[in-house]
């Protein structure tokens, strides 16, 4: 895989203004080990190498298992999610997949005993930007760091 263009280098103003919004997300005030679920999930639905690759690691400095990160896309069959992650993984599927799921009203009313209302709004706010990130670098085709004992 060879890598289209460097995005940063062709258009810093657009990165700056992702970054003020993934600041906004970092700052919100949801629990760091969420929003890295959050990320990672998101990665994992659209397939953002570069995107799983960063954010598992920022996980695993952060304390995250590797066991939970396993088991992540198979978060409803695994005991090791709490209630208020496994409404923020639906939630983030839902919106991850809006086309498909159309938001549906479950899945947002299983969020309310878990989120206040500006917590809903700051996940959503954190699901759609990573989903902006995973578009940018698979479009871009960011290829993740490799180490050289690692490349094919």
């Amino acid at each position: 895989m060879k890598e289209r263009l460097d995005g940063y280098k062709a258009s810093p103003d657009a990165y700056h203004a992702i970054l003020g919004l993934q600041t906004y997300v970092n700052e919100c005030g949801l629990e760091h080990s969420l929003l890295e679920l959050v990320k990672i999930r998101t990665s994992q639905i659209n397939g953002c190498a570069y995107c799983l690759h960063m954010h598992t690691r920022d996980a695993r400095k952060a304390g995250e298992s590797d066991e939970r990160m396993h088991l992540l896309a198979a978060w409803r069959e695994s005991p090791l999610f709490t209630e208020r992650e496994r409404a923020a993984l639906a939630w983030t599927e839902a919106l991850t997949l809006v086309s498909e799921t159309e938001a549906p009203d479950d899945i947002y009313e299983g969020l309310r005993p878990h989120f206040s209302e500006k917590e809903i709004v700051d996940l959503s706010t954190a699901i759609g930007t990573i989903n902006v990130w995973n578009r940018i670098a698979i479009g871009l085709r960011t290829i993740h760091p490799v180490l050289a004992k690692d490349a094919a």
